[in-house]
């Protein structure tokens, strides 16, 4: 229960964190055009295309992502912790606040940031192509970074920069292109994903 409890605070206190910067945009630029949940992407999914495409695809990308991320860390393991390694060893009483972690502290918050509001914003000023690329790059390297710093190694910092920014980037595709703006598909995946590293780990 301790261990929840924790989760729980450092969720919220990230989620608010990450949300403090789309809130005041909205609040300042869009409050009077839209309410601030559709305007963020908390929305319905009106999908375009066939499902089985966007399965199918979304299966592959995630395959090429865990593989190769996979294949990197059992190379340069010294110093790279994956996704929620802190609730290694914990065993079954982890698995409320491994949740807490996958869906709130990084996949909701982070998906707020990055597919909510800066591949949104920037794409209307600049298009989509640029938008999403401007997000998977700053994306990528909130993740590579702390994998460089951790190593020591700049070939590491590039790759983990580069993978998770692939990941992000089609993240963002899927939201924008297949889903209709709604970020609920990368936030459902990106703390599936999370939470089932986690899980790994106990």
């Amino acid at each position: 229960m301790e261990l929840l409890f924790s989760e729980l605070v450092g969720a919220m206190m990230q989620l608010m964190m990450f949300a403090m910067i789309p809130f005041v945009w909205w609040l300042v630029t869009a409050r009077k055009k839209a309410g601030f949940f559709s305007w963020i992407g908390l929305k319905k999914i009106r999908h375009e295309g066939k499902w089985m495409t966007t399965g199918l695809i979304m299966i592959a990308a995630i395959a090429g992502y865990t593989g190769l991320t996979g294949l990197i860390v059992s190379r340069y393991s010294e110093g790279i912790t994956m996704a929620g390694s802190s609730f290694a060893g914990k065993g079954a009483a982890a698995v409320p606040a491994i949740l807490a972690y996958g869906y709130i502290r990084t996949g909701l918050a982070e998906e707020l940031l990055f597919r909510g509001f800066l591949v949104k914003r920037i794409s209307s000023r600049f298009g989509f192509a640029v938008g999403n690329t401007i997000q998977a790059l700053l994306f990528g390297a909130l993740h590579g970074v702390p994998f460089g710093m951790a190593t020591g190694s700049i070939f590491v910092t590039i790759l983990m920069t580069i993978l998770p920014g692939m990941f992000g980037w089609f993240q963002g595709w899927l939201n924008e292109k297949r889903c209709g703006g709604s970020i609920l598909p990368s936030w459902l995946l990106h703390g599936t994903m999370n939470t089932i590293v986690a899980l790994l780990a106990l």
